[in-house]
């Protein structure tokens, strides 16, 4: 009897037509005046233009304007970037990363696993244990949370916090306090999370129940709180009572979609307020709905950005009925308000602690203050803590209340307010201190590199 044998694979032929037609990138300083142009040509594949665009604004790249074609099996474009204070990339150490990324020996993906700063939904790595929470925010949700932690002696190293539309996510690295390692005692986890769901809970009313999660996995921070706050459907919130909008009607997000009938495309056209990794969301969102962008158009004009994306469902089809219209245009609107923070920044550095996270957050509570957004991480034995709050009652934070806050924690750490202009996003312009601190992902990078 004849023996049936499989046929062999061979499991590098995934890469073979990488391997035959390398990447080529380009990062060129002498071609216009005010900025750098990197140019990527590369074998195509599906999330390619993500994976480039997370990397340029991973090292807090500011994209003014980008040309992008991927037809034909062929991914080819152009970025044109600036560093934070708007000049041109001289960096020899971000020019050489940018290559090394980009490029064919050190190509995305395995750039993106060589830095952990990037990955949150792991049960534990490294010296981490990162947990995924999301729920109905409310004020004081975030010094319940980082009470808990505290109480079961859980030391919060590094920490996202979104909100929208009422709805609040967040990334949170734990170690062990007596040991400064992973969390590995089941029972210490089941009781935080059990607690940390008790909190979440809320209202009982709440038609979405609040979730705790230490799901596997490898996904940059930015895009998993996207993700977490798409699966949440955060984007049906429009329109709630009492609900601050954070754009004047100027900068109202204007987001159309009409059929390209000679080419098959979809043509998603943004119109917005410019600011830093707006890009970056746009694409991330198309992404991750199942959108492949075939071509794109990217500029800015004063305080304003245009953006302009030629898609197709990863099926092949178009975006045909209104409800798919509507559906895609509420969740890039959504997406680009996630990041917009309104009222005041408080910017604090202190020496790490147990307990240092519920200490701030625990102050601001009982000053009558919400936090809308933070970003906290440690370097070395510094905590770097950046809170966006607003008064609990939607009101602009009375001077006393600073005076108050300057009084009760200005003598342990450094403290400084920052008002962010009303209904406006972060400009890629900040300067000082507060520009560097702003951009969590990089912080969270060199903390965990």
């Amino acid at each position: 009897m004849a023996r049936v044998c499989s046929p062999y694979f061979d499991p590098e032929y995934e890469n073979l037509s990488t391997r035959i037609n390398p990447p080529r990138v380009s990062v060129d300083n002498s071609s216009c005046s005010d900025c750098t142009l990197v140019k990527v040509d590369s074998v195509n594949k599906p999330g390619i233009l993500l994976e480039v665009v997370q990397i340029l604004t991973d090292l807090d790249l500011i994209i003014t304007k980008a040309y992008i074609s991927s037809d034909g099996g062929w991914f080819m474009d152009v970025f044109h970037v600036t560093d934070q204070q708007g000049k041109k990339v001289t960096d020899s150490k971000t020019i050489d990363y940018i290559e090394k990324a980009l490029g064919p020996k050190g190509h995305i993906t395995d750039v993106l696993n060589a830095w952990p700063g990037k990955r949150v939904g792991v049960h534990s790595f490294g010296d981490h244990t990162a947990i995924e929470l999301i729920g109905k925010d409310r004020p004081g949700l975030l010094s319940e949370i980082s009470a808990v932690l505290a109480n079961l002696h859980f030391n919060v190293i590094a920490a996202e916090v979104w909100t929208h539309n009422r709805r609040i996510a967040c990334v949170v690295y734990v170690n062990d306090n007596t040991a400064c390692q992973p969390v590995e005692d089941k029972a210490r986890l089941s009781t935080m999370e059990e607690q940390l769901k008790n909190i979440l809970r809320g209202c009982e009313d709440d038609e979405k129940v609040g979730r705790t999660s230490f799901s596997m996995g490898f996904t940059h921070v930015d895009r998993r709180l996207h993700q977490m706050l798409f699966a949440d459907r955060d984007y049906e919130g429009g329109g709630l009572a009492n609900e601050v909008d954070h754009f004047p009607p100027c900068f109202q997000p204007k987001i159309t979609i009409e059929r390209c009938e000679e080419k098959g495309y979809s043509v998603v056209s943004v119109r917005c307020k410019d600011r830093a990794k707006l890009m970056f969301d746009i694409v991330c969102t198309l992404t991750d709905m199942q959108y492949v962008v075939f071509h794109a158009s990217i500029s800015s004009d004063g305080p304003y950005a245009s953006q302009e994306y030629f898609i197709r469902h990863m099926d092949g089809c178009t975006l045909d009925t209104e409800g798919e219209k509507e559906r895609v245009v509420k969740c890039i609107d959504a997406a680009i308000r996630r990041r917009v923070s309104e009222g005041l920044r408080l910017e604090l550095c202190a020496k790490d602690r147990v307990g240092l996270l519920s200490e701030v957050t625990r102050i601001l509570r009982e000053n009558g203050l919400s936090v809308t957004r933070a970003g906290v991480t440690t370097i070395g034995e510094q905590a770097m803590n950046i809170f966006y709050v607003r008064d609990s009652s939607e009101n602009p934070v009375d001077i006393k209340t600073i005076a108050a806050l300057r009084k009760e924690i200005g003598h342990t750490m450094m403290f400084n307010v920052k008002k962010v202009p009303t209904n406006s996003a972060e400009a890629p312009e900040t300067k000082g201190w507060a520009k560097t601190s702003f951009f969590f992902g990089n912080l969270l990078e060199r903390f965990l590199a």
